[in-house]
C-alpha cells in the first residue's frame, strides 16, 4: 500500500518535471525587442534574453503545482481509505480473538 503510493508520487513528480522542462514560458524575442528599443545593443539584448530564459528553466508554474496538489489529494484520499479498511479488519480480528478467549475462559471455569 505505501510502496504503491510512493511509486504513484514518483510518477507524478516525473510527469511534473517533464512538463516543466517542455514549457519554456518566456518570450525571448519580445524581451530582446524591448531591450533593443531602449537602446541596448542587439548582441547584448540577445545574451540577456538567453540568460533570463536559462535562469527560469525548470520553474514550476501555478498550474503545475495545482495539478500536483490535486493528484496528491487523490492519493491521500486513497491512502486514508486503505488505512481505514486495514484498521477495521484488524479491529474485527482483535474482537474475534478476545471473544474466543472469553469463551475459552468461561468453558474452562
Amino acid at each position: 500500500m505505501i510502496i504503491a503510493l510512493a511509486s504513484r508520487l514518483a510518477a507524478a513528480y516525473r510527469r511534473l518535471v517533464a512538463d516543466i522542462d517542455m514549457n519554456p514560458g518566456f518570450d525571448t524575442l519580445a524581451w530582446t525587442q524591448t531591450l533593443k528599443a531602449t537602446g541596448v545593443e542587439e548582441k547584448q539584448a540577445e545574451a540577456l534574453a538567453a540568460a533570463a530564459r536559462d535562469s527560469q528553466a525548470g520553474l514550476a508554474t501555478k498550474a503545475h503545482l495545482d495539478a500536483l496538489r490535486a493528484e496528491l489529494r487523490a492519493d491521500n484520499a486513497a491512502l486514508r481509505a486503505d488505512m481505514r479498511s486495514d484498521l477495521y479488519r484488524a479491529l474485527w480480528i482483535q474482537t474475534g480473538a478476545i471473544v474466543g478467549l472469553v469463551v475459552a475462559v468461561v468453558k474452562f471455569l
